[in-house]
């Protein structure tokens, strides 16, 4: 508290946000460089003794054994529950303030690094920018920061561990506004570019040149190809669908199976069986991708059934199809069963067979062509990223930077808009975010919900009605008006059971008669309440509720048991106090 009173009196909030920043971007370049690290040490311990001329059994065995040991670890030790990271970022930010528990900075880690090094289909992209942004976020509530820079904050996390491992500082600026930050000043834009470059001068310190993924360009682009990259352009944006759709229903397949250890086996053996099959499928996939690159097909079919076929035209086509056919139930199976990782590694990789393939076919059927497998290949990456993540300016940098320059900046951009533009015709959410906005837990773009979805229900619910029982005679109810504040009185059986209402109106002309006042009861006056609301509903179907009744006061129940009632205007006044929060943040 000294220091925060002394920093408060030096440091100006601008000016202490650039130093929080710049650490954040540090440790989170720290993290990212320690998980890189333990994963590739774990794979080569696993893999140095396996011959890679020869089809290599323990292909089926690695995938599994880290999926269960994932599995026991999240279960008894890091105590966490199983789930797609970047997700959970969003749903913070969108729910929770900007509040990600603190166990984040780790677990993650932990869990992907156990699933990666022994080969699961996953990438490390996703885990480490959860723990970057969960680095942010409480960095950010240990020095009382409020829920805009706690956000701001998560950002600079996620830029700087994408930053270090990928050595891309301007990919991990555009990543973090693109697909975490989706509302975003530019006069924010600062502290998230120093956190991106604290993050990689960080990765360049301890590892130099050796990064997650690169290659430098040898072919030049040529505006002859411009037709075939946008042919490329479609073809990746229907591949990201394919993935998508693949991924989603894998996972919702898998999940129907309860029983943890069981969901485990099944997911662990199919996936091993697919590895099996396709062995460059096997973890993140970066070292088939640059055998690809490289024009080395025998690396890429390395301990496969296909090794001794590699120099076979159409075998390589017909090979390249099947594991793009494969690849997303293999991520899918990976994470569904267990495991830990993201879709960020997957994408490119599934990208950069599409690109390689897509060359195979036109120099079958053009093969006076002469088209560039390499260029392709990259370009390939960048669509398909484009299309799963919905992020095609984060493909577009990403690439441009792990090549070491802007030569193919044009195709990268064709091809990227034409994905992005192909998915959204038939997705309009990306991966990270369908599900969430289906359940409600994430709005983007419309500042009215956003501020509704910030508001609880169960704490503007009314309980000063009074209520009456179905039975009572009128009297009882007219000693009620005159000591009630307010005009509605609920009628309540001896269950706690709503079956109706009664208002000021519906006994104003009745209320002084004697006669009435003694032989009316309470049940032959009320009504029916025109809607009734959840305590666990969202507001905007609240809302709607009060536009399709014109009501201005609804119940209140939950399992059939009244809790009370909720005014619109008191919706209002929330509102109100929310959105001036907010603005003044």
């Amino acid at each position: 508290m000294r220091f925060l009173v002394w920093r408060l009196k030096h440091i100006s909030d601008n000016n202490f946000l650039l130093i929080v920043a710049s650490l954040v971007g540090l440790i989170a370049g720290l993290a990212a460089v320690t998980l890189k690290t333990t994963v590739h040490y774990v794979q080569h311990l696993l893999q140095q003794n396996l011959d890679l001329t020869k089809i290599n059994y323990l292909y089926i065995v690695y995938p599994a054994i880290g999926i269960v040991l994932t599995i026991l670890v999240r279960k008894f030790v890091l105590k966490d529950t199983p789930g797609h990271g970047i997700t959970r970022i969003l749903r913070a930010i969108s729910k929770n303030s900007s509040r990600i528990r603190r166990r984040y900075m780790f677990s993650n880690m932990i869990k992907s690094a156990i699933t990666v090094g022994f080969g699961g289909s996953v990438g490390l992209e996703a885990p480490i920018v959860v723990t970057g942004s969960a680095i942010g976020s409480n960095f950010g509530q240990f020095v009382h920061l409020d829920y805009k820079k706690r956000t701001l904050l998560i950002g600079c996390g996620a830029a700087g561990a994408i930053s270090a491992i990928f050595n891309s500082p301007i990919a991990g600026v555009i990543f973090a506004i693109e697909v975490i930050l989706t509302e975003v000043k530019i006069s924010k834009f600062i502290p998230i570019l120093i956190a991106s470059v604290s993050g990689q001068l960080i990765s360049i310190i301890l590892l130099g040149e050796d990064v997650l993924f690169s290659f430098k360009i040898v072919d030049s682009f040529q505006a002859s190809d411009t037709g075939y990259y946008i042919a490329l352009g479609v073809l990746s944006g229907l591949a990201s669908l394919y993935f998508t759709r693949v991924t989603y229903w894998t996972e919702g397949f898998i999940d129907e199976i309860k029983n943890i250890y069981g969901r485990a086996a099944i997911g662990g053996l199919a996936l091993a069986l697919i590895i099996f099959i396709f062995p460059p499928i096997y973890g993140e996939g970066y070292d088939s991708i640059l055998s690809l690159l490289k024009g080395n097909h025998e690396g890429f079919f390395s301990g496969s059934f296909f090794y001794s076929l590699a120099d076979q035209d159409l075998v390589i086509a017909g090979v390249l199809f099947l594991i793009i056919l494969a690849k997303p139930f293999a991520t899918a199976l990976t994470i569904g069963s267990g495991g830990s990782g993201g879709v960020f590694a997957p994408s490119l990789f599934m990208g950069g067979v599409v690109g390689f393939f897509f060359t195979r076919v036109i120099e079958v059927l053009h093969p006076s062509g002469n088209i560039s497998s390499s260029n392709f290949t990259l370009v390939g990456m960048c669509g398909v990223m484009s299309g799963v993540l919905h992020a095609p300016l984060t493909a577009i940098f990403l690439i441009a930077e792990i090549t070491g320059g802007y030569t193919l900046f044009v195709p990268l951009m064709i091809v990227s808009a034409i994905s992005f533009t192909t998915i959204s015709y038939f997705e309009k959410h990306s991966i990270y975010t369908k599900k969430l906005i289906e359940k409600g837990d994430l709005i983007q773009y419309d500042r009215d919900r956003i501020v509704l979805s910030l508001i609880d229900l169960k704490k503007i619910i009314e309980k000063d009605l009074l209520s009456i029982h179905p039975n009572a005679p009128l009297k009882d109810l007219v000693d009620l008006v005159k000591i009630s504040k307010r005009n509605i009185f609920p009628v309540i059986n001896e269950n706690g059971e709503l079956e109706g209402i009664v208002t000021l109106d519906d006994i104003r002309d009745i209320m002084f008669d004697r006669e009435k006042q003694e032989n009316l009861i309470v049940k032959t006056i009320m009504q029916k309440p025109p809607a009734q609301v959840g305590p666990q509903e969202k507001m905007q179907s609240v809302m709607n509720k009060f536009e399709l009744t014109q009501a201005w006061n609804l119940p209140v129940i939950d399992n059939g048991k009244y809790l009370g009632f909720v005014s619109k205007s008191r919706i209002f006044n929330a509102y109100r106090k929310k959105l001036i929060r907010q603005t003044k943040e």
